[in-house]
């Protein structure tokens, strides 16, 4: 660990150590030859290491911090189906990056992990770009994510991600295995884009919907759901919304179906 530098707490920097928990990583994919793989948040190389193993057939590797970018072009100057990258990952995921279906990796970083996630989930385009997406969250992200009505960590990031994305809990990883060590323990989880989804037709309707039912989470929805329809109670009849509830006792569903209803109306 001494030939590692300062982590920037800026970048929210923590880099991941234990070789057999990358190993795991890289298994959760079956990565042929001529697949194509993004890495986001490659820090100083140890996960890009076990990628190159696989041999794909071109790995991006995406690095904010120029200093960490200039140490991966020398340590992997050999390698011609690397290319490194010294960018935003937010400035890229935005665009179409390619026309093959993509296998995602990231250790991502601690302070825009779910900023990172809700845009791969609200893209424009779907399908995606991307086939898989396998991040590393802090556990109690993670557990949001994955999350179920009902329950106390059931949230916007639930119903955003798992509108159009498979999500499966993969393992968790102790803070030990990072540096410098955080706080928290980390957790792995995978994303598959669904085929079948509600036909909401802008992802920033789904967005509008939970920011408003969610803004007063210990409260009933009765409040917030007449502002959204101008105190038209006959939609959530319609709709099976019982307006006592509060926002985590609703289904995903409901929470499609309300977005869908909201577009047919106000366009």
């Amino acid at each position: 660990m001494k030939n590692y530098k300062k982590a920037k707490k800026s970048l929210g920097q923590n880099f991941l150590l234990d070789h057999n928990i990358l190993k795991k990583i890289i298994k959760i994919e079956n990565i042929k030859k001529g697949r194509s793989i993004i890495e986001i948040g490659a820090g100083y190389g140890n996960l890009t290491e076990k990628i190159l193993e696989l041999e794909p057939q071109k790995l991006i590797a995406v690095e904010k911090d120029k200093e960490l970018s200039i140490h991966l072009k020398e340590k992997f100057v050999n390698f011609k189906n690397l290319k490194i990258i010294n960018e935003d990952i937010m400035d890229i995921i935005k665009n179409e990056i390619s026309s093959q279906k993509i296998v995602v990796f990231g250790n991502l970083p601690y302070n825009i992990s779910t900023q990172i996630l809700a845009s791969l989930t609200l893209l424009k385009k779907w399908p995606p770009w991307y086939d898989v997406l396998i991040f590393m969250f802090q556990k109690e992200v993670a557990n949001r994510i994955i999350a179920k009505s009902g329950s106390k960590e059931f949230g916007r990031l639930s119903v955003l991600c798992n509108w159009r994305l498979d999500i499966k809990k993969h393992f968790n990883i102790s803070k030990n295995c990072f540096f410098p060590i955080p706080k928290v323990d980390s957790t792995v989880l995978s994303f598959r884009p669904k085929k079948n989804i509600f036909k909401i037709k802008n992802p920033k309707t789904l967005e509008t919907i939970t920011r408003i039912l969610f803004s007063n989470r210990r409260k009933m929805i009765n409040k917030n759901f007449m502002t959204l329809f101008n105190n038209n109670k006959s939609i959530a009849r319609d709709l099976n919304v019982d307006l006592t509830d509060r926002p985590e006792k609703l289904s995903n569903e409901h929470f499609y179906k309300i977005a869908i209803k909201y577009e047919e109306l106000f366009g």
